[in-house]
């Protein structure tokens, strides 16, 4: 894992990785009822804003739940309008999808961190800036326990560290009992919480 994490962090370039005081979380897939207002109160109690990479397609169903993102004041990033994983289509399909998505913004994450060069090469060029993690909690493998992904996060978190959840159905029991198990441990070990 460390020699695949070590190649996409080579091909994500990120400014805001492992410098500064910060650390980021972010949550993929939604907005989704039954989870994202779940992961809004959770935040709110700890008083921590966060980056959600929002599917276009789910931001078109669920208005309103995108509306309570934004009103809480978390950053909003493109993850495609129906989660498109690139090497599986042409760049010209990758970015009419990446186009579709409904939101202003110049974050934006590849569903499963896949994309070919040049599909990224093109996201750059319409203006959005790259985002993938170095520490994935894997909260959608229903193989995964709780107190594993925490000993994860323990475990792999620096200064800069972006972490990824998902606010998805497929991973709530999981990322709702860790997430705010990991914001008491983030803020014990005086890491600042901030949005990307």
């Amino acid at each position: 894992m460390g020699v695949i994490k070590s190649i996409l962090q080579r091909l994500y370039p990120c400014g805001k990785c492992r410098v500064g005081k910060a650390v980021y979380l972010t949550f993929d897939d939604g907005p989704i009822p039954e989870v994202t207002p779940k992961v809004l109160a959770i935040l709110a109690k700890y008083n921590v804003k966060a980056t959600f990479f929002m599917v276009g397609e789910n931001i078109d169903k669920h208005p309103d739940v995108f509306e309570q993102v934004v009103q809480a004041g978390h950053s909003i990033g493109n993850h495609t309008y129906n989660h498109m994983k690139g090497w599986r289509v042409s760049t010209a399909e990758y970015i009419a999808n990446v186009k579709k998505f409904p939101k202003e913004t110049k974050l934006f994450r590849p569903p499963y961190g896949r994309t070919w060069i040049w599909q990224r090469k093109a996201v750059k060029r319409l203006g959005y800036e790259i985002y993938l993690w170095d520490v994935l909690t894997r909260d959608y493998n229903p193989h995964r326990t709780p107190e594993a992904m925490l000993a994860q996060i323990k475990r792999q978190t620096r200064l800069g560290s972006i972490i990824n959840f998902h606010d998805s159905v497929k991973s709530n029991e999981r990322m709702l009992t860790v997430l705010p198990q990991a914001i008491e441990w983030l803020q014990k070990e005086g890491y600042e919480i901030a949005p990307l």
